[in-house]
């Protein structure tokens, strides 16, 4: 299924001055655009601007045809821009390890058309999941990793992504820390679940450690992925109440479904380009 409303979306940041909405709009005004859907953001601590516009183009307008057009108005803002063509779907490339709850949650949701998107490849560093995606008829890659071969794994990582140009890669608890050179040389295109309202609880057994502590909430953070662990810029969040009647499987139980929501939601918007990058931040568009 691909985004028929929106067939066109454009990202731009750029330092805050007058007029460049009025320049942007009235430039795709002559390109024959109609404007769906626009939206802004003002970072007062930095000055710096954001703006989403989703337009449907006249005619067969191409991208190329679209690019080349706001050229001049992104250069005398010096803009950083983005064009999105919506009417196919985006790639992914999901990676798993053995909990496969958001997998099959971002499988449903792509089937039943809310994500708009191809799965390229599932990659796994265990083969628990591989009758699960023959069934969807997607390309299984199990790369076990340990110490002595994580460079030699992440470097066909890296490739497969590249061979079939994947938009995403995301973590659907795929329980291996990426090292500092995959991080950075696919930052922006890696979304990760973490199994907690971050910072609160990191590494084994999360929800474990909060039945032990007697938490009241439980969540879970889907964010980019970076070299520094669990601290890259947050996407979505979401956390439910839970109480001391609870079990440590009642905890597990909740913590599937928030993770596998929270990872579809940021998916989502990522995906149709609503999140972009400010700093250690996001802007996230509704």
């Amino acid at each position: 299924m691909t985004n028929v409303a929106q067939p066109f979306v454009l990202t731009l940041t750029c330092d805050d001055r007058a007029g460049i909405v009025a320049a942007v709009t009235s430039q795709l005004h002559v390109l024959g655009a109609n404007i769906v859907e626009s939206s802004q953001y003002w970072d007062r601590a930095t000055n710096r601007f954001f703006m989403r516009i989703a337009f449907n183009p006249s005619g067969e307008t191409s991208a190329d045809l679209i690019e080349r057009g706001l050229a001049p108005v992104l250069g005398q803002f010096e803009m950083q821009g983005r064009l999105i063509d919506c009417r196919k779907p985006q790639k992914i490339v999901i990676m798993i390890s053995r909990f496969d709850h958001a997998f099959l949650h971002l499988l449903y949701q792509i089937r039943v058309g809310w994500l708009d998107a191809e799965v390229v490849a599932v990659i796994s560093n265990h083969d628990d999941s591989r009758e699960t995606a023959a069934w969807a008829g997607i390309p299984y890659h199990f790369l076990p990793i340990n110490r002595e071969n994580k460079k030699k794994q992440e470097d066909r990582i890296f490739a497969i992504v590249q061979e079939t140009e994947a938009d995403l890669v995301v973590l659907a608890r795929y329980m291996q820390v990426f090292s500092d050179d995959i991080a950075g040389r696919l930052f922006g295109k890696v979304i990760n679940i973490h199994h907690s309202f971050l910072p609160s609880f990191k590494g084994a057994r999360p929800y474990h450690q909060a039945h032990e502590h007697g938490v009241k909430l439980i969540g879970a953070t889907a964010h980019y992925v970076t070299a520094d662990l669990d601290e890259g810029p947050i996407i979505e969040q979401e956390t439910e109440r839970v109480s001391h009647a609870m079990s440590v499987e009642d905890f597990v139980a909740a913590g599937r479904d928030i993770e596998s929501r929270v990872l579809a939601r940021a998916v989502k918007r990522h995906l149709e380009a609503r999140v972009m990058l400010n700093g250690r931040k996001t802007v996230v568009f509704a």
